[in-house]
C-alpha cells in the first residue's frame, strides 16, 4: 500500500521537509479490514502421563495379540508354580520399579544401599527364559529352519503370552508399587509380563536353572505346539491335518530317527529329491500326454493380514486335480503338484 506523506529526512547533508512516498505494510487490525477475524484455535486436547499412555498401548496392544496362542492344557491347567524359598530374592521379584522411585539415570547403585526393585531379576529371566524355549523348540522340532524357529519364539515369548501366564497365576496382584499407579500399572500387559521374567530369574537365582528348565518345559510345551501350528500356515503351508499327523512329526522328532521309506511298489523315485514335486508332476503329464493348465488366485490369509500368499490350481482335462498356496506362484504350484502326484499313485514322505 502506497501512501504520500510528510517526513523529514537528509538532502545533501541539510534537512530539508518535503513528501515523500513511503510504503507501508498494511495492517491486519480491524480497523483496516472490512472481513471478521477468524477464531482463535482451539486449545490442544489434554494429554495422559506418559507411564498411563504407555500402559493403555500395552493393554490395546495386549488384547490384539492375546488370541493367537490358545493351548490346551486339559483339566489340571497350567504347571503348578515353583515356591522361591528366599524371601529376600522373592520379596525383589515383586517390587517394581516405581515403589521405591529411584532415578533411571544412575549408572551404577551404590553397595551400601542397592536398588530393591526387580530389573535386574527380569533381565536375568529375561535371557534363561530365551535359552529354555529355544532349546524346546530344537527338541520338539529338530528339523526346523532357523528363520520359522525365530518365529515360533517370537510369539512363545511374546508380552501377551508371558502376560496370560502371569495373569493365571497371579503374580501381578503379589507386586508391590507406587499407589498413584497401582491399578494402571497391574493392568498394563508390559508390567505383567515383566514380572514373569523377573519370578524366571528369581527361581533360576534361588534353585538354578535345573528347576526352572523341568517347570518351563511343561509350562511351553504346548504354546510350542501352537506356535508351530500358526508359523506353518504363515508359510503357506496346508495346516496339519489331523492331531495324528502333528503327535508323528512329534514322535519322530522325539527318537530322531528318518521319515519311514514309501513302498518300492509306489514309490517316488530317488531323483525326485532334487527334480522337486513340480518337475516330477510336470514330467508324469507329459509322459501320459496330459495337458495341464494352471489358475492363480492371490488372496491374504486369516493368518497374516499384510502378507499376500497365492492360491494354485492344476487343472488336468478340465479336472482339478491339486489346489496349494505359497508365498510365490512356483511354492503355490509345488504345493499342488504334490497332490496331483497323490491323484496319480505316486507316493512319498509329503
Amino acid at each position: 500500500m502506497l501512501r504520500l506523506v510528510a517526513m523529514p529526512y537528509t538532502r545533501l547533508g541539510r534537512p530539508y521537509h518535503g513528501f515523500v512516498l513511503a510504503r507501508f505494510k498494511y495492517s491486519a487490525h480491524p480497523r483496516n479490514s472490512r472481513h471478521k477475524q477468524p477464531p482463535p484455535p482451539p486449545p490442544p486436547p489434554p494429554t495422559l502421563p506418559d507411564h498411563d499412555a504407555k500402559a493403555i498401548q500395552d493393554i490395546i496392544a495386549g488384547l490384539r495379540l492375546m488370541s493367537l496362542l490358545k493351548p490346551d492344557f486339559g483339566p489340571g491347567g497350567l504347571p503348578p508354580l515353583p515356591k522361591i524359598n528366599s524371601s529376600e530374592v522373592e520379596m525383589r521379584v515383586f517390587t517394581h520399579r516405581s515403589f521405591a522411585a529411584r532415578p533411571t539415570h544412575v549408572f551404577e547403585d551404590s553397595p551400601e544401599d542397592p536398588s530393591p526393585d526387580n530389573e535386574q531379576l527380569e533381565h536375568v529371566g529375561d535371557q534363561v527364559l530365551g535359552l529354555i524355549v529355544t532349546d524346546l523348540l530344537q527338541s520338539e522340532f529338530p528339523y526346523l529352519r532357523v528363520g520359522p524357529s525365530t518365529k515360533m519364539r517370537a510369539l512363545v515369548v511374546g508380552n501377551s503370552t508371558l502376560a496370560t501366564i502371569a495373569v493365571q497365576y497371579k503374580l501381578p496382584e503379589r507386586l508391590r508399587l507406587h499407589r498413584a499407579q497401582s491399578v494402571t500399572l497391574k493392568a498394563s500387559t508390559h508390567v505383567q509380563a515383566d514380572v514373569f521374567e523377573s519370578y524366571v530369574g528369581g527361581l533360576y537365582k534361588d534353585q538354578g536353572l535345573g528347576a526352572v528348565k523341568e517347570w518351563l518345559d511343561k509350562l511351553f510345551t504346548p504354546y510350542v505346539r501352537e506356535a508351530y501350528r500358526i508359523v506353518r500356515e504363515q508359510h503357506g503351508l496346508l495346516p496339519v491335518g489331523s492331531a495324528s499327523e502333528l503327535d508323528a512329526a512329534i514322535a519322530r522328532a522325539a527318537t530322531h530317527a528318518p521319515p519311514t521309506p514309501p513302498p518300492e511298489s509306489r514309490a517316488v523315485p530317488a531323483h525326485s529329491a532334487t527334480l522337486g514335486h513340480l518337475g516330477l508332476f510336470n514330467q508324469r503329464l507329459q509322459q501320459h500326454n496330459k495337458p495341464i493348465e494352471w489358475i492363480f488366485d492371490d488372496t491374504i490369509t486369516e493368518s497374516s493380514k499384510s502378507t499376500p500368499f497365492w492360491a494354485a490350481r492344476a487343472l488336468v482335462d478340465g479336472e482339478c486335480w491339486g489346489v496349494g498356496r505359497g508365498s510365490n506362484k512356483k511354492a503355490a504350484k509345488n504345493e499342488a503338484a504334490k497332490q496331483g502326484l497323490r491323484r496319480m499313485g505316486f507316493e512319498g514322505d509329503y
